[in-house]
């Protein structure tokens, strides 16, 4: 007998985390996020002043076959005038009733709420992992994205749900010859525009607390037209920069500024830690923390997280600025090569600024929705 259990115990918390961990242990692709981040989530019940959520397990025999978790933002369906809930980590194994129970309790939960949509797999921002991966899937996953098996979207469009937006996601090599003309268009622009790159002369905390004001409005008013985007509030920023303070390398963070070091533009990489988490399935063991470390100092992938030009220097060249410094991490031989991670398959203009690499298209990631009500 199949049973759907709403997450509200610790040992269902726990059931949660480490039922996905147990479905991918033999699975050399996957890549877990931090455990601690994760059960952080889990016992605040998920909810905040723009969200709401809710946990469920899939229980057969005793045994957990099943999870997903359900989101309502508050915040996007005021500003859009919408009325969706948004399902995200969804892992299951592969057993259409399995998952049919488990959407059907999200949905039920939405309709409970008034919502008449269910989109996703997607968080409760843009810089959490989201979109299904349908086509990849012997590819290494980022840190920053989810791996889920080939069947989990014929498992979701069995249950009715359609194609929302793709997403694209690219490895870049250094190309056989770079385009010099490139590297004069970058300084020509700063030169021109009265820019500079920031100086990373600073410890690390202080310069990422002097600059984060200044990335988090122009990523706002550069993403705000993208696909399901919401404005990150303070407490969700004070959230992001503590998990990823670790991990952020400042020779992989690029903020172009004017003449009052309010940023303009920005190119922000992580270094590729995947491989570092793989193995501890997230928890943050001294030896995990080691392997971290080495990463964070000597990557051989960066992970491409964030790009963005404010719109009054979109036609300034400032664009060119940003892949120069990127090419000028994979020529200096340190580096392997990069991962773009998610870039719409509509965004033709960010997708044609990897010519100037060695690019392979190499994954694609699918949101979904459903209508549930009127």
């Amino acid at each position: 007998m199949l049973e759907i259990r709403e997450v509200k115990t610790r040992k269902d918390i726990k059931e949660f985390i480490e039922f996905p961990l147990r479905l991918y242990k033999n699975c050399p692709y996957f890549v877990p996020p931090l455990y601690s981040d994760e059960k952080k989530l889990l016992e605040s019940g998920g909810k905040s002043e723009d969200a709401d959520a809710v946990f469920y397990l899939a229980i057969r025999g005793g045994r957990t076959v099943g999870r997903i978790q359900g989101i309502l933002q508050k915040e996007y369906n005021r500003s859009h005038n919408v009325k969706q809930i948004r399902f995200t980590r969804f892992d299951c194994i592969d057993d259409i009733e399995v998952a049919r129970a488990l959407f059907s309790a999200v949905e039920g939960w939405g309709r409970a709420l008034g919502m008449t949509d269910v989109c996703g797999p997607l968080g409760y921002t843009d810089l959490d992992r989201e979109g299904l991966l349908v086509e990849g899937f012997e590819e290494n996953s980022t840190f920053e994205e989810q791996y889920n098996y080939e069947y989990y979207g014929r498992l979701i469009e069995a249950l009715g749900y359609k194609k929302d937006v793709d997403w694209l996601e690219y490895q870049l090599k250094m190309p056989a010859r770079r385009n010099d003309m490139l590297t004069r268009v970058a300084l020509r622009s700063l030169e021109l525009n009265n820019l500079h790159i920031a100086s990373t002369d600073l410890p690390k905390r202080k310069y990422i607390e002097k600059y984060r004001d200044g990335f988090f409005d122009c990523l706002s008013e550069c993403y705000a037209h993208l696909y399901e985007t919401v404005e990150i509030p303070k407490a969700a920023q004070d959230e992001l920069i503590s998990q990823f303070m670790m991990i952020v390398n400042k020779k992989y963070a690029i903020f172009i500024c004017d003449e009052n070091d309010r940023v303009v533009g920005f190119g922000l990489c992580f270094p590729g830690i995947g491989d570092a988490v793989k193995e501890s399935g997230g928890r943050l063991t001294p030896l995990t923390l080691l392997r971290i470390l080495n990463t964070v100092n000597k990557p051989k992938v960066i992970d491409l997280a964030l790009v963005a030009v404010r719109p009054e220097y979109r036609n300034a060249g400032l664009n060119a600025v940003l892949i120069d410094g990127i090419l000028d991490i994979l020529e200096s031989g340190e580096v392997d090569s990069c991962e773009t991670n998610l870039n719409l398959e509509t965004n033709t203009a960010v997708q044609a600024q990897w010519k100037y690499f060695d690019a392979r298209q190499h994954k694609r990631r699918r949101a979904y929705i459903k209508r549930i009500g009127e």
